[in-house]
């Protein structure tokens, strides 16, 4: 056994535990019931869109005050119009105003006055006024205005449903990627068309080349390459091979494969992450309850206004009553918090989606929040910023008599008969191996064996010093760096003849560096906690430009280095893939998960990671930025129009001929919502912080 003293991964078994719900296992997570419910409700508010305006049309004609603007006088009209116009808004002000009095009611039940209790005051106050005028009460009536203001509720409602639906749609976009059947091999050999929703863990299938594979599972025959873009964000097709594990729903490439069913139904990967979608969707958010907050403001400015607005107007000027209820209307509706109600869940819906179908996912929304004011990350080493493997990063060549390549060829041909971690490394830095003849191992010190007629040794440094053989000078100072960086040397003996060295590591990933210089530009400051030595961890620190490391950290010693960390009043992301990282990463203000493949609950975790790629903490951050951002555009879209459009409804610059109608309150207020739903869906998450 040869002296090589290695990085013990820390990974080991991942502490997972299922996020979903015991009861629906084996059942499909596609939450169907919400979707229809929502179509509905989008249907619904349609056709009493419709229905309304085609009522609208002739209320307008009736209008004494259109047929003036339209300079038509009193040609229109004729005895009993008024009435006319009264029955049609009738039907518009019950039929149309219906969605929006069922919800006033229910928020008296629920004592939460909010957007309905606004709108059902605002459009109720015109009606019974406009009546009473109908039945004698002197005034003037204004049933366009009632009219046309209802309709556009109801296409402001129409369209805010649609954008819900159309966010909430994401997890049902996730669903639809299961295919319905699959090929299931039976005893004698030959496959049965099944439905999905049978399948069970144990049983066997065969995917043939270009079909959706329909659960997790593990390759037994075959070799291929699988798509999973759509569920990992990984764009190059993945290789699989026998013992490979497969992802539900991925696309096979050109091979067949048969797989053995690993989890199915509700444990399967996508079904995990259809769920904690939907939980991170209808998680409480941090910045919804400064929405709520301002939502309630608005309602009390909304109704305080009113009143203060009508007596005000019958106060302290000679205008009409209906003049007077026309202002207060106008401001109840303009200051309706409508848009506000979705300006941060429609965010939270886009950036869950966009997070999940990139491999980055959500278990805490409110840590996902956070993550956009980090400014410190502690990087687990091993699986993390590293491969988690060794891999050849030096070879030197003593004399001219041999190059590097053919040392290494060496090496690769005697190593290629062990299991060694170390071996497979040297082996894995070469294409191909040559024939060996004669080989036995070394017990304690390596291994050699006949290549090409020469005899070839593959040793530890206990071997050079057994047999008294030495290290030429030339080569000395480069082997003393070797061993400064903490890299293990083996020795190559050709004949009896030292001719070479190769040095290994755990090899660093290619993205870190990378994703190290993008965060260090933004300010944040990145450290590495390994249970590994000082002279390896400060290696890998200078190669990717580490701010700081914690080296020769046990265990049990991790969370108390994240605390350390904590005390110097920086709020940290742990970074992590280990059951030894469990405590770190509950330790930290965020814990990030990384490489947890199929295992998408890992139960310490605030966001997992699906594949262990150092720019995903890079896009994850960055996402949490640009959703924060997009959260508070949306407030200000959804709240600021009304510092200037409530004065304005109000009346304040009627003298200077400006006045808003109930109607174009309406329109400023819709026109705030559909800017929001816009706004929310052209959320995304740059393509140069997403994996390669």
């Amino acid at each position: 056994m040869m002296e090589h003293h290695h990085d013990h991964h820390s990974g080991g078994q991942r502490q997972v535990t299922s996020a979903i719900d015991k009861k629906s296992a084996g059942k499909s997570l596609q939450p169907a019931h919400s979707h229809d419910s929502r179509s509905e409700m989008v249907d619904d508010f349609r056709i009493r869109f419709w229905i309304c305006l085609f009522l609208t049309l002739p209320i307008l004609v009736l209008s004494p005050m259109i047929q003036h603007f339209a300079g038509l006088g009193g040609a229109l009209r004729f005895r009993g119009d008024l009435y006319v116009s009264w029955a049609l808004s009738s039907v518009v002000f019950f039929y149309g105003g219906y969605p929006f009095l069922k919800g006033f009611i229910s928020e008296l039940k629920a004592r939460a006055a909010g957007m309905m209790t606004l709108i059902a005051i605002a459009i109720s106050t015109a009606y019974v006024y406009s009546t009473a005028v109908v039945l004698g009460l002197a005034g003037m009536e204004f049933f366009w205005e009632l009219a046309t203001l209802i309709d556009i509720m109801l296409l402001g409602h129409w369209i805010e449903m649609k954008s819900i639906l159309g966010a909430s749609r994401s997890l049902e976009e996730l669903a639809k990627l299961m295919p319905s059947s699959a090929h299931k091999v039976v005893k004698d050999g030959s496959t049965l068309e099944v439905p999905i929703e049978e399948l069970v863990p144990g049983d066997l299938i065969l995917v043939k080349p270009g079909e959706k594979i329909p659960s997790d599972g593990i390759v037994v025959d075959g070799i291929s390459s699988v798509d999973e873009s759509a569920l990992t964000g990984e764009s190059k097709p993945v290789p699989k091979e026998e013992g490979d594990e497969v992802i539900g729903a991925a696309i096979n490439g050109e091979g067949s494969l048969t797989l053995r069913i690993h989890k199915a139904g509700a444990d399967s990967y996508l079904n995990q992450v259809i769920e904690l979608v939907r939980q991170a969707q209808e998680s409480k958010s941090k910045t919804q309850d400064l929405a709520n907050r301002a939502a309630s403001v608005l309602t009390f400015v909304a109704l305080v206004g009113g009143v203060l607005t009508l007596v005000a107007w019958l106060a302290l000027s000679d205008q009409s009553l209906a003049f007077a209820i026309e202002r207060a209307v106008t401001v109840m509706v303009i200051a309706c918090p409508h848009a506000l109600g979705l300006a941060v869940p429609l965010v939270v819906a886009a950036s869950t989606s966009i997070a999940a179908t990139s491999g980055l996912l959500i278990r805490d929304r409110a840590a996902f929040e956070r993550s956009r004011n980090v400014n410190a990350i502690v990087f687990d080493k091993t699986g993390t910023l590293t491969e988690g493997r060794f891999g050849v990063t030096d070879i030197i060549s003593f004399g001219e008599k041999f190059s590097k390549g053919e040392v290494l060829s060496f090496a690769a041909a005697i190593e290629a008969h062990s299991e060694h971690p170390i071996a497979k490394g040297i082996v894995a830095a070469v294409d191909g191996t040559r024939p060996v003849s004669s080989f036995r191992a070394v017990p304690g010190k390596g291994a050699m064996g006949d290549v090409d007629g020469k005899n070839i040794l593959v040793v530890s440094p206990g071997y050079l010093r057994e047999n008294q053989m030495q290290i030429p000078k030339s080569a000395q100072k480069d082997l003393d760096q070797l061993s400064v960086q903490g890299k293990t040397v083996i020795f190559v003996i050709c004949n009896k003849e030292l001719i070479g060295a190769i040095a290994l590591a755990d090899i660093i990933r290619s993205e870190s560096k990378e994703a190290i210089g993008i965060l260090r530009n933004q300010g944040i400051k990145c450290m590495m906690l390994t249970g590994d030595s000082g002279l390896v961890a400060k290696w890998v620190a200078d190669e990717i430009g580490l701010d700081e490391y914690f080296a020769e950290v046990l265990p049990h010693q991790k969370s108390e280095k994240i605390s350390e960390v904590q005390k110097r009043g920086l709020i940290v992301a742990m970074t992590g893939d280990g059951v030894n990282d469990a405590p770190a990463l509950a330790q930290a203000d965020i814990g990030i998960a990384v490489g947890a493949g199929t295992d998408v609950a890992i139960e310490t975790a605030d966001i997992i990671l699906v594949k262990s790629n150092p720019k995903d903490i890079v896009a994850i951050i960055t996402l949490a930025k640009a959703t924060y951002r997009k959260m508070i555009q949306n407030l200000w879209w959804a709240t600021g129009y009304n510092i200037i459009a409530i004065p304005l409804a109000a009346g304040a610059l009627y003298k200077m001929g400006v006045v808003l109608n109930p109607a174009v309150g309406a329109v400023l207020m819709s026109v705030s919502t559909v800017i929001v739903a816009v706004n929310a869906r052209s959320l995304g998450i740059s393509s140069e912080n997403k994996s390669s």
